[in-house]
């Protein structure tokens, strides 16, 4: 029997298949070799989440640009953690990554503190750590088994040519939740790390002094924050007494006399006495040649001190003449107090115990807790700022001068004009909120653009024309912070030893407020170029699953999630086996 003849039209047909696969197949390699050659050139990360969250900002992309030098993060957040700190590590993973991707300077581990089964070793550990700046959790896990204590320790170290600084990786906020708490954290992140290596590897500190000599806050009551503001500045005191040249130098060259600003900004922290024409004309000519200042003046002169012995004091107007120098820059202090029923307690005698005195804490009406007013970066996701004797701000329309209202009163607030009987029997009264009927007050204000001088014509022309003053009349483009209460950027003292505290902490109350980070986020935004601080306004939003419907229906979703992937490749399989079938089939 003859064999069938051999069908040239499928053999081609075969050979002609086999043809296209092996082009297509070099075709896909040339174009990854070429991806390849074009991406060792031209570097381009894609970020599809919809709120940018694993995108650096660009000020953060030029800061890690200029790290030359290795920065290396140990970071404490490895071990057996509820959900949320597992995010919170995992985050961490991926931002340092994506930090990595533009700088392999960046260099990280992570480290599991309670590893070793000693306990002994374990709080060898602990006490190195909190030596270093790192700040514990003590944290309740619950199981099926019911509930076990862990210390864990949600921060890093970083190094960087033989300095070290501490990383607090979790930001508290007052009254939030956890979820919240931590979705915070992982907001603060980009920013928390960038602005540890910026301290890290910043050479030049520019220059902030603390202005004296007109009853200002004494180095005790200034010490935290001066200590913070020395890891970004060279922090200084200086006493104006009249000196013409006090915050200025002079240059002289062929072009003649020029003058500049020593210092980047000042602080005037809660004055008590006047301050002269003088030292009024060198402070506004230090702003004319673009520097920044922070005012923080009272409105009414009233101190806790006064009811130490007695239980009422008088408030009485604070007249420190720099009234009509605000006002010509946009800002009014007033001579009123702000009450406000969302406020700091005190502890006070309410009653005895047989022969003892009882003691306990009552809300003062005097000492408001203000709130951010704005998203501005500066105050965004900021804790309450402790006050104490707070009075009322106004703007006024200048030209040229933007007013951001920074911090306000509660809900419940109202104002009385000085002077004021302040009676601690108050605080023994509970608050009649029908009179707490004047919401938001302004408490702090930021200002920025070009300021009128308060020299204009009122200066002779001798003075106004010499080049040895170089008067301005208009300053160039800056800023300033006007707080109405000095004591927001005042420590308390340890009652027994006097050291100081840190800005912000009650040691009656034992709570820290945020006034520390408002002061330290104001300056950084005055005067960082990079402009690090505008990284605190990006939000991530929070999809948390729902507890009570995981709870129940658990099994079901992991029976869904085991078995669908399962199922689809199966189903993908038999599909292509059943086309492939019908194709050569004849």
């Amino acid at each position: 029997m003859n064999a069938p003849p051999k069908d040239n039209t499928t053999s081609s047909s075969r050979k002609k298949i086999a043809r296209q696969a092996i082009s297509k197949l070099l075709v896909g390699i040339l174009i990854v070799i070429l991806v390849n050659i074009i991406g060792s050139y031209s570097f381009t990360r894609f970020d599809l989440t919809s709120e940018k969250r694993y995108t650096l900002s660009e000020s953060t992309k030029k800061l890690i640009k200029e790290v030359d030098d290795y920065v290396y993060f140990r970071i404490y957040l490895e071990g057996d953690f509820p959900a949320g700190f597992k995010r919170l590590r995992n985050e961490t993973r991926e931002m340092l990554d994506e930090m990595r991707a533009y700088n392999k300077f960046i260099n990280y581990e992570f480290i599991n503190p309670n590893a070793s089964s000693n306990p002994k070793d374990r709080q060898n550990i602990y006490r190195q750590l909190i030596e270093k700046g790192l700040n514990p959790t003590d944290l309740q896990v619950k199981d099926k088994e019911g509930e076990s204590r862990q210390i864990i320790f949600p921060g890093a170290i970083a190094s960087y040519r033989g300095k070290e600084t501490p990383v607090q990786l979790l930001t508290g906020q007052m009254g939030a939740r956890p979820e919240e708490i931590l979705n915070l954290s992982v907001e603060n992140l980009e920013y928390n790390l960038a602005n540890t290596i910026r301290k890290l590897i910043v050479s030049y500190k520019p220059k902030v002094a603390f202005i004296y000599g007109h009853g200002e806050l004494e180095e005790a009551f200034i010490y935290d924050i001066s200590q913070s503001m020395a890891e970004y500045y060279t922090v200084e005191r200086i006493k104006l007494d009249g000196q013409i040249n006090a915050l200025t130098e002079h240059k002289t060259d062929s072009g003649g006399i020029s003058i500049f600003n020593k210092y980047k900004a000042i602080i005037i922290a809660k004055p008590d006495s006047a301050f002269t024409e003088k030292d009024k004309f060198i402070i506004d000519q230090f702003l004319m040649r673009g520097g920044k200042i922070l005012w923080f003046i009272d409105g009414v002169n009233a101190e806790m001190d006064s009811l130490q012995n007695k239980s009422s004091t008088l408030g009485l107007a604070h007249d420190i003449n720099l009234e009509d120098m605000l006002f010509r820059y946009g800002v009014r202090i007033n001579n009123d107090l702000v009450l406000d029923a969302n406020c700091l307690p005190i502890m006070m005698v309410t009653g005895t115990i047989g022969n003892q005195p009882r003691f306990s804490f009552v809300p003062w009406i005097f000492s408001p807790l203000a709130n951010p007013a704005t998203k501005h970066p500066i105050v965004n996701n900021l804790n309450p700022i402790k006050t104490q004797f707070i009075s009322s701000i106004d703007t006024i329309a200048i030209k040229g001068v933007k007013k951001t209202i920074m911090l306000s009163s509660g809900q419940y607030s109202r104002k009385i004009i000085a002077p004021i009987i302040i009676d601690l029997n108050i605080a023994r009264q509970e608050p009649d909120l029908k009179l707490f009927n004047q919401p938001y007050i302004p408490l702090a204000v930021f200002l920025d653009g070009k300021f009128p001088s308060l020299y204009e014509h009122r200066i002779p022309a001798n003075i106004s024309d010499s080049p040895e003053i170089g008067f301005l009349a208009e300053s160039k483009p800056t800023q300033m912070l006007v707080v109405s209460d000095g004591d927001v950027i005042r420590n308390q003292l340890e009652r027994k030893n006097a050291y100081p505290l840190p800005l912000g902490y009650d040691q009656d109350t034992r709570q820290t407020f945020g006034n520390k980070e408002f002061i330290l986020n104001t300056l950084n935004y005055m005067l960082d170029d990079s402009k690090l601080v505008t990284i605190r306004s990006r939000e991530i939003k929070m999809r948390l699953l729902d507890p009570l419907k995981l709870q129940n229906e658990r099994l079901r979703w992991q029976t869904l999630n085991i078995v669908s992937p399962v199922a689809l490749v199966l189903l993908f399989g038999l599909i292509k086996y059943s086309l492939r079938k019908r194709r050569y089939a004849h």
